[in-house]
């Protein structure tokens, strides 16, 4: 089927549909709007290629079905992490910690490691994106009357980010699918603490030699967190205890740990709103399913298109060609390392789809090392990771593309000694 022109036309639709996802930037297009239509597309072309097919209406069905497992899996995981995420906003949990390190009235160099050093130890838990926006608003708060401090900082956020996602299951989407795949358990993934470290402190070192040593005027602003605050980020950590524990002892798949979880969440939300609605201002009321409705939707429609473009390029057997070509031809350790520069260029998460959906033959340092390349190589430029993309559209024109792509030879420096770094501990 690799040789038909529908075989090539579904192709060029995933080529065409994936060029508009790196253009977003640009024309300002949802990401998820493309890939959804590429997706029903390719899956015509599926189907039409397998009527040729000895099987092939029951062979579709197969794919189709283990598509839609995957898929469903990761969208109830990462829905039970945004929805907390979002009601620890609500509660001013993030902002209290933005306003408490402004107050601080630290160096511009020493907001610049403060605020590297959280991204790179909040992401394990709170995910890439949604560090690199907190600490983002940390430096523009401070800095926004010093453009080249903000570009830097920016690009060590996103840096410390992806690097801190690597080592840990809910740090990044790779580290995600790679668990849930059953590749690495859960505590394994430790083993790339300190590559990850070295990933982000060696380009890390090499910037703050560009940051002015002054220091910032300080704010006085005072932020309190709201009512449950801190049961709700306890509750979090119980639910991320749950999924883990579901996991490992009992070998049911950690997204049902994770939506036994955010019912802990809905029942103390119910406690929220009773006693709220006792205030004689009702405007505060909690309400849980707002949570829900403000979850990232664009990005998970767009893993369900990029999950389907991949698993149909799969179908009509892509996959295998390019598994047989890098991985029986170079090697998995070359295949891994041009994958992660690969997702610098490619999200990241249809690179390791396309990994897992080929599933060549390697043991547990071969998946620790495209985990960890896959997840980091995305910061070699702004528009390879989701913290670079959003950082950009946070940074009112002081971090673009052009400004990260100046310090990229310092990240692929990090990025070599991050891999080096694995090869000597775990190798």
């Amino acid at each position: 089927m690799t040789s038909s022109m529908l075989g090539f036309a579904a192709l060029a639709v995933f080529i065409i549909g994936y060029g508009l996802v790196i253009a977003e930037e640009f024309i300002h297009l949802r990401k998820s709007k493309p890939v959804i239509l590429a997706a029903g597309i390719i899956w015509v072309l599926v189907a039409l290629l397998a009527k040729g097919v000895e099987h092939g209406t029951m062979l579709v069905e197969h794919a189709l079905n283990h598509n839609l497992l995957e898929y469903s899996a990761l969208l109830l995981f990462l829905l039970t992490a945004m929805i907390y995420v979002n009601a620890m906003t609500e509660r001013n949990v993030f902002e209290a910690l933005r306003a408490w390190l402004v107050k601080r009235g630290y160096s511009y160099r020493k907001l610049f490691w403060i605020t590297g050093f959280l991204a790179f130890f909040i992401s394990p838990i709170a995910d890439n994106l949604t560090t690199a926006l907190l600490m983002g608003a940390v430096v523009l708060a401070v800095g926004s009357d010093k453009p080249k401090f903000v570009s830097i900082a920016f690009i060590n956020i996103v840096v410390a980010a992806n690097a801190g996602g690597a080592f840990s299951p809910f740090g990044d989407i790779t580290t995600l699918m790679v668990w849930q795949s059953g590749n690495v358990d859960f505590f394994g993934f430790f083993a790339l603490f300190i590559p990850a470290l070295v990933n982000f402190l060696i380009p890390g070192f090499i910037m703050s030699l560009a940051i002015p040593n002054e220091t910032p005027q300080a704010s006085g602003d005072n932020v309190i967190m709201k009512k449950g605050a801190v049961v709700i980020c306890l509750l979090f950590l119980c639910t991320i205890i749950t999924a883990v524990s579901f996991e490992q002892f009992l070998h049911l798949p950690p997204f049902l740990g994770m939506m036994t979880g955010m019912s802990y969440l809905f029942f103390f939300s119910y406690y929220l709103k009773v006693s709220e609605k006792k205030l004689e201002d009702n405007t505060t009321e909690f309400n849980i399913f707002s949570k829900v409705a403000r979850a990232e939707w664009d990005t998970l429609l767009f893993f369900f298109g990029v999950i389907f473009c991949v698993g149909g390029l799969g179908t009509i057997g892509y996959l295998a060609n390019v598994s047989h070509l890098l991985y029986d031809g170079l090697g998995a350790t070359n295949a891994n390392i041009i994958a992660g520069i690969l997702s610098a260029i490619v999200d990241n998460i249809p690179v390791m789809f396309a990994i897992l959906t080929m599933n060549p033959e390697m043991d547990t340092y071969q998946w620790l090392l495209i985990t960890m390349t896959a997840g980091v190589g995305g910061s070699l430029l702004s528009v390879g990771s989701a913290a670079g993309v959003a950082l950009m559209g946070q940074s009112k024109g002081m971090y673009s593309f052009f400004s990260h792509m100046k310090w990229s030879w310092a990240i692929a420096l990090g990025y070599a000694a991050s891999i080096y770094v694995h090869y000597l501990i775990n190798g």
